[in-house]
């Protein structure tokens, strides 16, 4: 006898939710291939610090914010490309700096030195999804330094900067820390958060806040 495939929406919800998460499956297999996996591999160490946004450069396989001195947001308020000739590894990552100085800073006290969320972009953690993040877009908050995919997204962020800081770390305690990227990163692109607004939408919420200030 022939099987007749139910079409989707005759399916029950949590049949559906499988179907979905399947397909979800095979867009991270699909987009590790594509990427030759050196992206995976970079940004999920076996260490406490998964995951992270890091890139392979050079000898290196996982560099943070590729390459970036962390400390100069500390110490000079603003973004510093490092060297890889003042590196060091902490947790399985590599850091760089652009003196022997920072560096020394770095080893002396690297939790204090290390960007929230792994790096990746604060606005988008708040919608539990570890993607992006510029390392010359940056927020001090207090002594938290937080990273930004673009200054549309820090715009975004800073419309509720205590609501969702909230929420970024809500997400990453909860879900993202110790977990693959790339899995939870298209996990919630499909199983989106209750509150998650598209790029558009970000854009037009900026954009009203700003027509009705003075």
């Amino acid at each position: 006898m022939e099987r007749i495939a139910l079409p989707l929406p005759h399916l029950n919800h949590r049949a559906r939710r499988r179907r979905i998460a399947a397909g979800a499956a095979l867009v991270v297999v699909a987009a590790a291939l594509t990427a030759g996996c050196s992206s995976m591999t970079a940004q999920n160490p076996s260490s406490a610090l998964k995951p992270v946004n890091a890139v392979p450069d050079g000898g290196d396989d996982r560099v943070m914010l590729k390459g970036a001195d962390v400390t100069a947001y500390f110490t000079q308020g603003r973004y510093v490309q490092g060297s890889p000739q003042f590196k060091s590894v902490y947790e399985g990552v590599t850091f760089r700096f652009a003196s022997t100085d920072a560096k020394k800073l770095f080893d002396a006290e690297p939790k204090k030195y290390l960007p929230q969320f792994g790096g990746y972009c604060a606005n988008g953690v708040s919608f539990a999804i570890p993607w992006g993040g510029d390392a010359d877009t940056f927020r001090m908050e207090g002594a938290r330094l937080l990273i930004f995919g673009g200054k549309e997204s820090k715009d975004a962020f800073e419309l509720d900067v205590p609501g969702n800081l909230k929420l970024a770390e809500k997400y990453w305690n909860e879900e993202i820390a110790g977990n693959n990227s790339w899995w939870q990163r298209y996990k919630r692109m499909v199983f989106r958060v209750p509150h998650y607004k598209s790029g558009p939408e970000l854009a037009k919420m900026v954009a009203d806040a700003k027509a009705r200030k003075p």
